[in-house]
């Protein structure tokens, strides 16, 4: 791909050299004509700023601190500290320094604790995965507060003055659970949707995800839709008595990656009737999608979410860009079929 210098895109453009640094670099004022000029010519050679080059003229360093749960305890998250370490590796010689603090999954005490720690170091931004609604309210108004730039990633909340979501539609991505589990259940079903190890009333994610599930079903009628919350740990010991207890179970739409609790379950029972859908490549999901135990899985691209969030915020201190207040992923559906384009080497 070539690359185009000031001079190339002021002759395409046909501007001076001038405007097309003031467009680039967002500085001085700039007719709205000219601007539209450069701004057709970037758009069609797909610029891109030379980050070393601009970064090198940076002096400042600027402070990002990523709190999420600890991979070592659910490994959703391990993606998610690759893209961390991913964006140190890229960006740590810009003057950028990023870190990362871990709380408890299961406590929002702990995620209250983690973010106090973090607030006290001041950091210039806060990328965090707003598990707990009411918890992630109060550290944000804190963050705030402090003049602490907050983006969020992997949880869409409405909170006022966060900067940022990156992440999934988790309504539509319910929405095609729904549509998915039509195809492969009898008209006249019982569908469970079963949140793992899950408060739900302060789980704006799994409300999502169930909210888009059940709007598609009340759309079509003819289904019957009951909703299970459980822990992993009792899981052998409940689920039967929950399958007994709906005898036209056909299917089980499992909110959260843990899918694999509940088709280990469904094999080891032979209930091949049951169809499952779920969440995340994670290898235990893996291993049962190969095994056509569980029937889709929905790739929220963990990683991606975190390096992305970190990328607009790199972008954001080293060139003032504005950072976009949503940037939806993909919500891609994974079967036994098209699993290894998804995997990395």
């Amino acid at each position: 791909m070539k690359k185009y210098t000031i001079k190339d895109i002021a002759e395409l453009a046909g501007v001076s050299k001038g405007t097309v640094d003031r467009v680039i670099h967002k500085r001085g004022k700039v007719s709205a004509k000219a601007y539209e000029k450069v701004n057709a010519v970037l758009n069609e050679i797909d610029y891109k700023p030379n980050l070393l080059a601009r970064s090198l003229k940076n002096t400042k360093e600027y402070h990002i601190c990523v709190v999420l749960p600890d991979y070592k305890e659910d490994a959703f998250w391990t993606p998610c500290f690759e893209g961390i370490q991913e964006a140190i590796n890229e960006y740590s010689s810009f003057g950028i320094f990023i870190e990362y603090y871990f709380f408890d999954l299961m406590q929002p005490s702990s995620f209250l604790e983690v973010h106090k720690k973090v607030l006290g170091l001041l950091p210039n931004a806060v990328l965090l995965a707003p598990l707990f609604y009411k918890e992630t309210v109060k550290v944000v108004a804190n963050y705030n507060n402090a003049n602490i730039l907050v983006s969020k990633f992997n949880n869409q909340l409405d909170i006022e003055n966060s900067k940022n979501f990156v992440g999934q539609d988790l309504f539509k991505s319910g929405r095609i659970a729904a549509s998915l589990m039509k195809e492969i259940t009898s008209k006249n079903a019982t569908i469970a949707i079963i949140n793992i190890d899950e408060d739900s009333n302060n789980a704006i994610y799994v409300q999502e995800k169930e909210k888009g599930f059940r709007s598609y079903f009340n759309e079509i009628g003819n289904y019957t839709i009951v909703t299970w919350n459980c822990k992993q740990q009792n899981i052998d010991d409940t689920l039967g008595d929950f399958i007994d207890n709906h005898s036209g179970l056909a299917g089980i739409f499992v909110t959260t990656s843990k899918v694999y609790k509940i088709a280990a379950f469904i094999k080891n029972k032979q209930l091949a009737h049951i169809k499952i859908i779920g969440y995340d490549l994670l290898d235990e999901n893996i291993k049962y999608l190969n095994q056509h135990i569980i029937h889709f899985l929905i790739h929220q691209n963990p990683k991606k979410q975190v390096y992305l969030g970190l990328t607009y915020l790199v972008e954001h201190f080293l060139f003032n860009r504005e950072i976009p207040a949503k940037s939806l992923l993909p919500i891609d559906i994974i079967t036994a079929e098209n699993l290894d384009t998804y995997l990395e080497v």
